[in-house]
């Protein structure tokens, strides 16, 4: 490959510009979450209202992620990648300067634009830069932004809210995003695609609508309850859209969600091993800084930093993986990080009040070095026989899939602790103490729930094989045997 500002090799140039800007969006995204109630009281606002500062941002998302890879592949990656973060970038500039909450609400959704095209482009063009015998260390640099940006995103939206101002959240946006258009602008090569052909336009509207559906009705499920029309309704909908995208796309010459693509069978397994494993990350992510916070006292900067263990955790075996991804192969990784995490999670379901913070830490810890080491051969490997043409759609089924996969983690885990705490609390009514320990019998029913989903995802992880992933491996390594006597009935 070419290089580009000096010795730099082109993907490591992509590599950079692609982790400044996932890191903006990721940073900003759960920072926002920390002050909700800041927000709620400077503009004398309901729960649901002040829900729509990030509802707003989320079906924002629902609608441009799926549109992400045929922009990209029109009108080239590097000018989608560019407006993306300088919508992002001003919107943050405007969500620091409102005035008025439908101000906050309608510059967030602004930001969702930039934010839905940002991370499926960037990863097509990380994708597109490192070959497919390189595509661990891709996956290792995709990890940094996606490991650092959720757990540092509380801790300092805790620290600004606390300290100084909310508009600080956004406002930190900025330095980051003139550095990342600057690069992008400078460093970046232009790359279309010939056959991107033309706008899907039905498509674009039917999943749109139908991911805002879902996405809506697992936000607001836990909350208002399954039954409530409010709930059913767009749920109902967005599946029932959801089913007539699928038959659209497979109908027309150039969809917008190329669906032919989960045909081929390691993007297939990957995807359904990264939704679970994904959903299991978003649960702990959701639940352990509520139960820090409610249960053991701590204020939503040291739940943070109680946290960061496991962000640690994470990188570390991320480069573990990459190292040894050609040596031992994808699946082998796959199921020892996962079997450690269903084991891991299982043990959470176990915490007390008396639990020490540094056990917990350590416990994250290392269900972070079990995430590392799954999430990187997973990515590797999702786009091993995937073309460069197609890099763009598959990115955004990737991304509708992760977007999916983590709002149905929290809504499970917080439907299940909300009913478990009160099914509790009316079988042991005593007071404060009966309240105390029906909230921790809630938590640990819904670590166990979690403990169930990432089961589900390590007997997911059994169907993947390491000849699928052939084109990612060294010519020099053996698969291992994948036991297709006892998955016979898969073939």
């Amino acid at each position: 490959m070419g290089t580009v500002f000096g010795r730099i090799p082109y993907k490591w140039v992509v590599a950079i510009v692609f982790v400044f800007g996932v890191f903006m969006d990721l940073l900003d995204t759960t920072s926002v979450q920390v002050a909700i109630p800041t927000l709620a009281r400077e503009f004398d606002a309901t729960v649901s209202q002040i829900e729509w500062v990030v509802l707003g941002y989320v079906l924002s998302l629902a609608i441009w992620i799926p549109a992400s890879g045929w922009l990209g592949d029109r009108f080239g990656t590097k000018r989608i990648f560019l407006l993306s973060v300088l919508l992002f970038t001003g919107a943050s500039v405007l969500c620091g300067e409102a005035t008025s909450l439908t101000q906050l609400t309608v510059f967030r959704m602004l930001q969702g634009v930039g934010g839905g095209l940002m991370i499926p482009v960037g990863t097509t063009m990380l994708f597109r830069a490192f070959p497919p015998i390189e595509r661990a260390r891709a996956s290792t640099v995709l990890m940094i932004p996606t490991v650092l940006g959720p757990a540092l995103g509380p801790v300092m939206g805790g620290w600004f809210t606390t300290h100084h101002s909310w508009r600080w959240i956004f406002y930190v946006n900025i330095p980051i995003g003139i550095v990342t258009f600057a690069l992008g602008v400078v460093g970046l090569r232009e790359h279309r695609e010939p056959s991107a052909g033309r706008f899907d336009i039905a498509g674009f509207f039917l999943s749109g609508a139908s991911l805002a559906g879902v996405l809506f009705a697992l936000s607001h499920g836990p909350s208002d309850g399954w039954g409530a029309p409010g709930v059913v309704i767009p749920g109902v909908l967005g599946i029932v859209g959801f089913v007539v995208l699928v038959w659209v796309e497979t109908h027309i010459d150039d969809p917008m969600l190329a669906l032919r693509l989960l045909a081929e069978r390691m993007f297939k397994v990957a995807n359904v091993v990264s939704f679970c494993a994904y959903a299991s990350f978003a649960c702990v992510t959701f639940l352990m800084p509520l139960f820090l916070q409610d249960l053991n006292g701590l204020n939503a900067v040291e739940s943070g930093v109680t946290m960061v263990p496991s962000a640690i955790g994470m990188v570390i075996a991320s480069q573990v993986a990459g190292r040894l991804y050609h040596s031992i192969g994808p699946r082998r990784l796959i199921l020892s990080g996962l079997i450690v995490m269903t084991l891991v999670t299982f043990s959470l379901a176990t915490m007390s009040t008396d639990s020490s913070l540094w056990t917990i830490r350590a416990v994250m810890f290392i269900r972070g070095i079990a995430l590392g080491l799954t999430l990187v051969p997973i990515q590797a490997a999702s786009f091993a026989n995937v073309s460069i043409a197609d890099t763009g759609r598959a990115s955004s089924i990737t991304s509708v899939n992760r977007q999916i996969s983590a709002s149905l983690g929290v809504a499970i885990s917080g439907t299940v602790l909300v009913e478990a705490t009160s099914h509790f609390a009316g079988s042991n009514a005593g007071g404060a103490g009966g309240i105390d320990q029906a909230t921790l019998s809630g938590y640990r029913a819904a670590f166990f729930v979690t403990g169930i989903v990432a089961l589900i995802a390590t007997v997911s992880g059994l169907f993947v094989r390491d000849r699928d992933a052939s084109s990612t491996l060294r010519r020099d390594v053996e698969p291992e045997p994948e036991l297709d006597s006892l998955l016979a009935f898969e073939q």
